[in-house]
């Protein structure tokens, strides 16, 4: 399963949406050099104000660029950054990849998948009504997150729009994700 980066944010500051550049780094451990959620424990304030010396496993927020069609439909305007994913790729199925996919971007990075992003209220501030377009439920009841995947940088590396993305599954039987 192969996809394309179609952009790249980072923000040094707690803000929703985070601006486009034209490429980021990423460095092996902690995260987007410069980007206020990189670190080895936890930069999210909710997750912080729980337990900050629990492992940061949302280093890096990649989100579908085809999510931002699908809410477009629907009448809302985002574009890549808008809701603070570091990553906008398009051609790759994110959602459905399994716990541990490594994802290998550009020449040398190298990131793997801890779970699906849990969205929380921000998104109605940033867009009444939004929220509600990036969790569902299903026809069976259970809840559906498709405000992107987070993931831990194993190998750092230098990301720009245009980048290719390679999925690499884990072996042995997938787990499907889960909120992290």
């Amino acid at each position: 399963m192969n996809g394309i980066v179609t952009a790249v944010s980072s923000n040094g500051e707690y803000t929703f949406t985070k601006p486009n550049r034209d490429s980021i780094t990423l460095l092996a451990g902690l995260g987007v050099e410069g980007d206020v959620h990189a670190g080895v424990t936890v930069k999210h304030r909710s997750r912080v104000a729980q337990d900050p010396t629990r492992p940061n496993l949302r280093q890096v927020h990649l989100i579908h660029e085809e999510l931002f069609t699908e809410v477009g439909s629907a009448g809302f305007k985002v574009v890549p950054g808008d809701l603070g994913e570091n990553i906008t790729t398009r051609g790759i199925e994110l959602l459905g990849l399994p716990v541990g996919t490594l994802l290998r971007i550009g020449d040398d990075a190298v990131l793997e998948v801890t779970g699906l992003r849990n969205p929380c209220l921000q998104i109605d501030n940033f867009q009444e009504g939004l929220l509600k377009r990036v969790v569902g439920r299903d026809e069976l009841g259970n809840v559906v997150r498709k405000a992107g995947i987070m993931s831990i940088v194993k190998q750092g590396g230098v990301v720009r729009p245009g980048d290719t993305v390679k999925a690499e599954f884990p072996g042995g039987p997938h787990r499907p994700l889960e909120r992290v």
